[in-house]
């Protein structure tokens, strides 16, 4: 999935101070409805960044879509810098890329993609074979920001259809990325993360490593942390220092906990890229733009490479997706106010 914002706005992420957060805490950030245009003229939740919480650890970027019929249909597009992350929580998506890869992931699966130097790839709802009526679909978009040692690394893709669960009292739990109650994911992340789809009821105690910060968002259901309510839609920030998580749920209640030690660089995001620098950016967009048009080997060779099957042959698949103008000013960092 990728930012299809209109007119994206440059993303100043100055980096989480030394130690984190002060402590534990529970703040409550809105999700914010953001219109995607583009072929899929579909709307979607976004609760990451936020001007005052741009990561939570190395987290970046979380997006949810859905539940809806809208087929999703994006082109190939490119990425920089950062790591996505694909959650369908229902409804299948074909994921092709720059590297070779061509899957379907499915609920309970998780597909990563590492941007590092440069990739591009495209994704599309799998509609019925019969040409019936569309499943609902729902997900989750994350994105990882590389850290400097590894952000110009090749681009690389990984699906694990079998990921380990975690149980405690009051919760079961997918570990997605990273370690959540001795319970490792195998996938191959590059700074201290933890990522895990979470089912519990009633009075639940989760362990959390204390030297991360943690955020969670609610899916369904609603529950209670710290004796405060905490319903589906806006993200829960917790702070660091906490060695357990004990809530209050629901019958049914399923949240997103997302976690990291707190990301000691500053970023600079703009559309599809996760950079640090006004001209980083800036020539990531014009490598882009360099690529259309040109032969099938030429774009191969090219930073951001060919994602196979959106020739001039291939009807509503064929193209890519234009980098939009990037803003007349050059910006400065801002402030992080948790911490």
């Amino acid at each position: 999935m990728t930012n299809l914002e209109v007119s994206p706005q440059q993303e100043v992420c100055p980096p989480a101070p030394a130690g984190g957060a002060s402590g534990p805490c529970l703040q409550l950030w809105p999700e914010r409805e953001v219109p995607l245009g583009g072929v899929r003229a579909m709307n979607v939740k976004r609760t990451l960044p936020q001007r005052g919480l741009p990561t939570i650890g190395a987290w970046c970027f979380l997006d949810s879509f859905g539940p809806d019929r809208t087929a999703m249909s994006v082109l190939p597009h490119p990425h920089i810098g950062l790591q996505t992350v694909t959650w369908p929580l229902a409804g299948h998506i074909r994921h092709r890329d720059s590297v070779g890869s061509d899957v379907v992931v499915r609920p309970g699966e998780l597909n990563i993609m590492t941007a590092g130097h440069g990739v591009s790839h495209s994704e599309f709802a799998v509609l019925p074979p019969d040409g019936g009526e569309l499943p609902v679909q729902r997900g989750l978009q994350l994105w990882v920001a590389l850290p400097d040692a590894d952000r110009h690394r090749e681009p690389s893709f990984e699906q694990h259809r079998e990921l380990p669960r975690a149980a405690g009292q009051g919760f079961t739990a997918t570990v997605m990325v990273g370690e959540l109650a001795g319970v490792k994911s195998p996938a191959m992340m590059f700074s201290p993360i933890v990522g895990a789809d979470v089912s519990c009821e009633g009075d639940a105690v989760l362990p959390l490593n204390p030297g991360f910060e943690h955020g969670i968002l609610v899916l369904d259901g609603s529950l209670a942390v710290d004796g405060q309510d905490l319903p589906s839609g806006p993200l829960g920030y917790l702070g660091t220092g906490r060695s357990e998580l004990r809530l209050q749920a629901r019958p049914g209640t399923r949240f997103l906990l997302i976690g990291g030690e707190p990301f000691g660089e500053e970023l600079l995001m703009w559309w599809n890229f996760v950079g640090r620098t006004h001209d980083e950016v800036e020539q990531a967009k014009a490598d882009w733009e360099a690529q259309a048009g040109l032969p099938d080997a030429e774009t191969a060779a090219a930073r951001y490479g060919l994602v196979p099957g959106h020739g001039p042959e291939a009807g509503a698949e064929a193209g890519r997706i234009p980098a939009p103008p990037l803003p007349g000013v050059r910006l400065t960092p801002r402030k992080r106010s948790v911490g």
